[in-house]
């Protein structure tokens, strides 16, 4: 289960922006396929499928990334030397919001994952959960309207 996990994890920032770009492409062209002033109406079950897969995807694509780029790589002592952090190293990790730290003995921090990865992480999270509840909502309004 840990090499499936772990394999994830490496594979998602190559993949998670080939899913991100083909769901906004199909959403670019969903709104450009409607009729100009045709009005302002909710969005459909489809819709909201394509807006929680691209929100997924950049969730993941970011976390990856962000728990790559201090995470599992290289050993702590090589992590911070490759960043040019002089003295001894101690890492602290966290999971969520994704963090990793190469801290001196003097108490000086270096942070070793990209300030944009919890900002897109929380948004990209955001945006799933309000895309799924508004195709929930959808789907629901669409079978009463059938019957």
């Amino acid at each position: 289960m840990a090499e499936l996990l772990f394999l994830i994890l490496a594979v998602a920032p190559l993949v998670a922006p080939c899913v991100f770009v083909i769901a906004a492409t199909a959403l670019a062209l969903r709104a450009y396929r409607r009729l100009p002033g045709s009005g302002w109406h909710l969005p459909g079950v489809a819709t909201c499928a394509l807006v929680v897969v691209m929100a997924g995807a950049a969730a993941l694509g970011a976390y990856a990334w962000g728990v790559m780029s201090g995470f599992y790589v290289l050993d702590p002592d090589q992590m911070c030397a490759a960043l040019g952090v002089p003295g001894d190293h101690i890492v602290t990790r966290e999971t969520l919001p994704v963090s990793a730290q190469c801290v001196t003995s003097d108490g000086v921090g270096t942070e070793l994952v990209p300030g944009w990865v919890n900002p897109v992480i929380f948004l990209g999270l955001a945006l799933f959960v309000s895309g799924f509840v508004m195709g929930l909502l959808a789907g629901v309004r669409r079978r009463r309207g059938r019957r």
